[in-house]
């Protein structure tokens, strides 16, 4: 169950007064135009889970008052990460369907003197709005009758006026402390095909016009949005209370959005990196897509279990990506196998094995989930070890492989390191080793004790595998300044186990 916050609090106010009788509706309402990110995934758990707590529903509505092409790959990829996250919703929605009670509505509030046909261009709208400081100025379109309005709002709808030539604006306070409120536009006009309505409609409703009918039609109860809606919601208030078609509209809740650090969270900005090729497509890992952290093995278990330890406030914040980081190895640790790979390979031939002979040698799957059993995996004479674990000349505490030390081979023998051979250019072409036969793993061998442990692969059986290590996208510069990191993908060449070769897609593992 999801934990209380402010926003569960004002609804058990709402519950205990009775303000929508028993009933919690809140939506989901991306706009289809870009891949949802690790920011939406918050949005998502607190709508979804919200609903879940209390019995109620959630509506996954798309937000389609913008008349571009919305992409059928977008909407696809939408639902694919709600479901991915673990959620259902109870109805999926447009907002476009609505268009007609919309237009509807416009009428309404001309018929009762509260919005007029304005022909400012949109230039000229920006200046007579004044400042923080000074008030607006009036339009001189202000004051048309209603006749007039209603009869210029008609030939907009039927295609009279050309893009930007006129708009419908809602008649309310020019010198209101908040700009929203100097007579936003509510309609405009665009002579572009919309992917639901076609050529039906060359005026389109505005979002913060649309954004309260949408809700108050769909009976939703809370509307929780983020907190640059707060300036908003005094027109989202005015539009449902000046139309009073609602018994009782819903209310809209803003909250914190996320912010991550080493984090690009605009989806402008997402969609700028995917087109120039700066990334590998909306699903590269190192993308903060819902879509990229899937691919990158991240549960969903771990991004609601992050979105829970963040909580819901509010006040903007930046969170510490470690914190995600962390709330995935938490959750990885429980479920995934161990296996044995080396990065870096370097080559152990052991002088004293017979050269013949493999053995197999038992393995835990899982260190901390004695359950999930052993593996058994091939030693024989030669094998590789990561460059990590050895060192011609180790520095202080340093209990891992360097000449003269013995080491254990986890889960085989105690391996001791005689000498090192070199390649012409002086790196280290191989390490010549012996075993002690007595030392094997298992065996019931109590003896002498040795502090370092490594892993190993058996070159005979070892699978070649392209290793891509995922840094993050952005990094902070000197400055401080967030930039582009250009090591944010680097891929070498490794070593695993032979089971590794078996893995599916999707499947994940601890190396």
């Amino acid at each position: 169950m999801a934990e209380s916050n402010f926003i569960h609090n004002i609804i058990d106010k709402d519950l205990e007064t009775q303000k929508y009788g028993d009933k919690v509706h809140t939506r989901f309402p991306p706009e289809p135009n870009g891949y949802l990110h690790i920011g939406h995934a918050k949005s998502i758990c607190l709508n979804f889970s919200t609903a879940e707590k209390y019995g109620g529903q959630c509506n996954l509505r798309y937000d389609d008052t913008n008349p571009v092409k919305e992409d059928v790959e977008y909407v696809d990829s939408i639902e694919e990460d709600v479901k991915w996250l673990g959620f259902q919703w109870d109805n999926r929605l447009w907002a476009s369907d609505y268009f007609d009670e919309m237009y509807d509505c416009a009428l309404d509030l001309i018929k009762k003197g509260k919005a007029y046909v304005c022909d400012l261009s949109a230039d000229e709208i920006r200046a007579y709005r004044g400042t923080l400081k000074e008030p607006g100025k009036e339009s001189p379109s202000r004051n048309r009758s209603v006749e007039e309005n209603l009869k210029l709002f008609e030939e907009m709808r039927e295609g009279k006026y050309a893009d930007g030539e006129k708009v419908l604006r809602a008649k309310i306070d020019m010198a209101s402390p908040n700009m929203n409120m100097r007579d936003p536009v509510i309609y405009r006009i665009a002579h572009i095909s919309h992917h639901n309505t076609g050529d039906k409609w060359c005026i389109y409703p505005m979002y913060d016009f649309a954004h309260p009918i949408e809700d108050a039609i769909e009976g939703i109860t809370h509307s929780i949005c983020t907190l640059e809606f707060e300036d908003h919601r005094p027109l989202y208030d005015w539009v449902l209370e000046t139309l009073g078609r609602w018994e009782a509209p819903p209310q809209q809740i803003e909250f914190a959005r996320l912010n991550l650090t080493n984090t690009v969270m605009s989806k402008r900005y997402l969609k700028a990196m995917v087109d120039d090729g700066t990334v590998d497509g909306w699903d590269d890992p190192r993308m903060p897509t819902i879509a990229g952290i899937r691919r990158r093995g991240y549960t969903p278990e771990a991004v609601r279990d992050f979105c829970e330890r963040i909580g819901v406030s509010k006040a903007n914040s930046t969170v510490d990506v470690g914190l995600l980081e962390h709330c995935v190895r938490e959750d990885l640790k429980q479920k995934v196998a161990s296996r044995n790979v080396v990065e870096n390979p370097v080559k152990v031939i052991i002088t004293n094995y017979p050269e013949e002979q493999t053995e197999e040698m038992e393995l835990e799957n899982n260190r901390e989930v004695p359950e999930m059993g052993n593996r058994t995996v091939p030693f024989s004479r030669e094998l590789y070890v990561d460059g990590d674990d050895f060192m011609e000349v180790p520095i202080k505490k340093y209990f891992r492989l360097f000449p003269g030390n013995e080491v254990r081979f986890k889960g085989a023998y105690f391996i001791t390191c005689n000498e090192v051979v070199k390649n012409e250019d002086g790196s280290v072409k191989e390490l010549l080793c012996t075993y002690d036969p007595e030392t094997r793993s298992g065996s019931g061998f109590e003896g002498r004790k040795v502090k370092g442990t490594i892993h190993w692969v058996d070159a005979k059986t070892a699978v070649k595998i392209k290793i891509r290590n995922y840094d993050y996208l952005m990094v902070d510069d000197e400055e401080g300044n967030q930039v582009m990191n250009p090591d944010s993908l680097t891929e070498s060449i490794g070593y695993a186990e032979p089971l590794v070769a078996e893995a599916k897609p999707g499947e994940r593992f601890q190396f």
